[in-house]
């Protein structure tokens, strides 16, 4: 199972961060988070217990297309259209273009780990 690793910074941060890697005076380890968030709030948002147990559907049931997923999922297509995009954004979900035009959600992780300098947020 692979495992998302996920931190928290905010925009300054980040460009402090990222100009450090550009000047070559910080390298980034493996072990750093692959994706950030800005708050511990939007990371709660992004992955609510309603969003969590879409991932587990889609990992479970391995959709063939948005449509599909609206049917087994009970929710709207432009509201999982729009919690997907979201979700992409951030790595959580992959969406592939299939057949016909159809979109086909993946759910590439089956675990995220936070990582959260209490000190700096």
């Amino acid at each position: 199972m692979k495992t998302l690793k996920v931190g928290i910074a905010t925009q300054a941060q980040m460009i402090t961060r990222t100009m450090a890697i550009a000047r070559g005076e910080v390298k980034p380890k493996a072990s750093d988070p692959k994706v950030w968030f800005n708050s511990v709030e939007s990371f709660a948002k992004v992955l609510s217990a309603r969003n969590c147990a879409l991932l587990a559907l889609i990992a479970q049931q391995k959709p063939a297309s948005l449509a599909e997923l609206e049917s087994l999922s009970g929710r709207k297509k432009s509201n999982l259209s729009r919690t997907l995009h979201k979700m992409e954004h951030y790595g959580l979900v992959e969406l592939e273009k299939g057949a016909r035009g159809a979109i086909r959600p993946r759910a590439p992780y089956g675990l995220v780990e936070l990582d959260v300098n209490l000190l700096a947020v």
